[in-house]
């Protein structure tokens, strides 16, 4: 594939001159089998807070745009600096009157908006936690399980919610009588309820620039919730110091963004790690402006993204790959929107998910065709936990899956494990453990300190390691099959989900005890509607049996077959999926991802099924 795309015009074309960072290392060979590996460069200065940075560019930078949102009338309304960090003190002066502390933190139940942005800033400016919860808990759960759960453990002191009528049901569900309600707009019915106005009103006085001195590295600037993919979710706890430690980390290798003041637009929601500490302190740090976008990276809502990204011409693009592969359509089709995508864009940057060649392959000659230079692709890994830029590749590859070298000020630790090699990471970035959870906190270190992020790596070359890492999988969802072969799901489904595209968004990979691989997919339905020439509104059980699918389908799995390496890589059989994966059962995350443990267990008799003999009518298969 690598050959192949160096073959292109577009692989040959000139990149866009952008500043990155180096990338040279230290590798360490220990007695015991395992590798350390870290930059030999320092880590540069950082703030002892994130809010001194919000401080440092009212007074640099006044009246320059921090961030930008459509309003009802579509009119984008913007904040500058100074106007945020005026409204920030007020919101904080009032959440000091009402005694918020650690012990009664602060609750974001709404998605991203100018309101949860000053809020989120005056509570770290007062010192006080908070915690932006994923909105499908309120909105997309039939029983708001995750939502009591979160609640239950925060002991929230004050909830905000945009619209309390959008948020009513989850509120009465979920929060207490006694804790306090703010919303922007419509009361909750069933209570009292605070309007946000009325925390921006509020007259500062000393107490909030007292309360902002005390603030420390160790203060506890935020808690995560991650997905709860394997139970419900725990709250991880971001310091002051991982965060700004995390973005000198990513500004060691994005060197561009401290030339100019980076522009994005961006939809990453802010109850996760990659849109809230990533995106937006990398903004917030560097004097940039950010612009949120509405869209989403589904057909229904991509058009917003376009809309935006055709008004609003970013420096750096962030997104998930889904995300990238909905807006590719859109890019085909409008020569204005690509011209304004690539007018000044550095960098294109994913993470959350292995991007499909395809795409890159497609964008990579748009951006040529439009733009006459090729724009550099970027990834890197690390969790919530790592806050959470870990590793990254700040150099130009031929190909997807590229996640880089340990970024200054992070040791790297590979322990070799059931034939692969297990990543574990040491560094200021890294969470102190998880809220109000001692026993979690000392299950995810090793007995030198290293937090285990539960993934496993492998060099790009061991010949040459400076090439890079891979990643090879959740260690947790490998498995062996009756024979005793390991498979790697995670590449695995990788592979499977790249030979079939567009037509499959996700997949499972079933086998463990058995004597074959198979698979349940969750198709792209629109995708498969076109390829098999049937009506927008054709149900997913007209589309999913129609022997044009099918057939597409079962070739594709002899094709994949046939350069297989041998079993652990061989799938012989598949079903394809009319339910989509369920968010309260915890088969899906809210940002999209699967559980793979979760769907095999919930449909525990469709994998019995895969391997029923004969082949039952709905199972696609190859025979031996």
């Amino acid at each position: 594939m690598a050959e192949a795309m160096r073959d292109k015009p577009s692989a040959s074309a000139p990149l866009r001159p952008v500043r990155l960072g180096p990338a040279d290392f230290v590798l360490d060979k220990r007695a015991d089998g395992a590798i350390h590996l870290r930059s030999p460069h320092r880590l540069g200065n950082y703030p002892d807070k994130i809010t001194q940075r919000l401080e440092h560019w009212a007074n640099a930078a006044p009246d320059r745009v921090f961030l930008g949102q459509r309003s009802a009338n579509g009119e984008w309304r913007t904040l500058t600096y100074q106007d945020t960090l005026t409204h920030v003190r007020g919101i904080a002066q009032a959440l000091l009157s009402r005694n918020l502390s650690a012990e009664r933190p602060i609750a974001i139940l709404s998605g991203n908006d100018i309101e949860h942005a000053l809020l989120g800033l005056a509570a770290m400016f007062a010192g006080i936690p908070y915690a932006p919860i994923s909105v499908p808990y309120s909105l997309m759960s039939t029983d708001f399980g995750k939502l009591k759960s979160i609640i239950e453990i925060l002991t929230p002191g004050l909830v905000f919610a945009a619209d309390g009528k959008v948020f009513g049901r989850a509120i009465d569900a979920a929060v207490p009588l006694d804790t306090e309600i703010v919303v922007t707009a419509n009361p909750v019915g069933s209570r009292f309820t605070t309007a946000f106005a009325d925390l921006v009103i509020t007259e500062p006085t000393a107490a909030v620039d007292a309360a902002h001195g005390k603030v420390t590295p160790d203060t506890i600037a935020k808690i995560l919730f991650t997905s709860g993919s394997t139970g419900n979710p725990k709250g991880v706890i971001n310091t002051q110091r991982m965060i700004c430690s995390n973005q000198a980390m990513i500004r060691a290798g994005l060197a561009f963004v401290a030339d100019e003041p980076p522009v994005i637009v961006d939809w990453l929601p802010w109850n996760h790690t990659f849109g809230s500490n990533h995106n937006f302190n990398l903004v917030l740090d560097n004097g940039g402006s950010l612009y949120i976008d509405e869209g989403k990276p589904l057909p229904a809502a991509i058009a917003a993204t376009a809309r935006n990204l055709k008004e609003i011409s970013p420096t750096i693009y962030f997104n998930v790959p889904k995300g990238f592969e909905a807006l590719l359509p859109h890019l085909r089709a409008d020569r204005e929107l690509r011209e304004s995508f690539f007018r000044r864009l550095k960098v294109m940057f994913y993470a959350g998910a292995g991007l499909q060649q395809y795409v890159w392959d497609e964008l990579t000659a748009m951006s040529v065709e439009t733009a006459g230079e090729r724009i550099i692709f970027l990834s890197s890994i690390g969790s919530t936990e790592t806050a959470p830029l870990a590793l990254a590749c700040n150099w130009d590859f031929d190909r997807p899956g590229n996640i880089g070298l340990p970024a200054p000020g992070v040791e790297l630790k590979l322990v070799p494990n059931e034939g692969k090699l297990e990543a574990r990471l040491k560094g200021p970035n890294i969470t102190p453990g998880y809220w109000r959870r001692p026993d979690l906190t000392a299950e995810a270190f090793d007995a030198e300190g290293f937090y285990q992020i539960g993934d496993a790596m492998k060099f790009v070359d061991h010949n040459d390691p400076g090439k890079g890492l891979l990643f090879d999988g959740r260690l947790a969802e490998d498995f062996k099959l009756s024979t005793g072969v390991w498979v790697s799901t995670g590449a695995l489904r990788a592979q499977f989900v790249d030979h079939c595209a567009p037509l499959v968004r996700d997949a499972v990979i079933a086998g463990a005890d058995r004597d074959a691989v198979a698979v349940l997919v969750f198709p792209d339905l629109e995708a498969c509607r076109k390829l098999g020439g049937l009506p927008a509104d054709a149900p997913p059980s007209v589309v999913l049996g129609a022997d044009r699918i099918r057939d597409e389908f079962r070739d594709r799995l002899a094709a994949l077959a046939r350069n297989s390496t041998g079993s652990s890589t061989r799938i012989r059989r598949l079903i394809l999926l009319e339910e989509p994966p369920s968010l309260d059962v915890g088969e899906a995350t809210d940002k999209g991802s699967i559980n793979q443990r979760a769907v095999l267990t919930r449909r525990a008799a469709l994998v019995e099924e895969l391997y029923a003999r004969p082949a039952p009518a709905r199972v696609i298969a190859i025979e031996d």
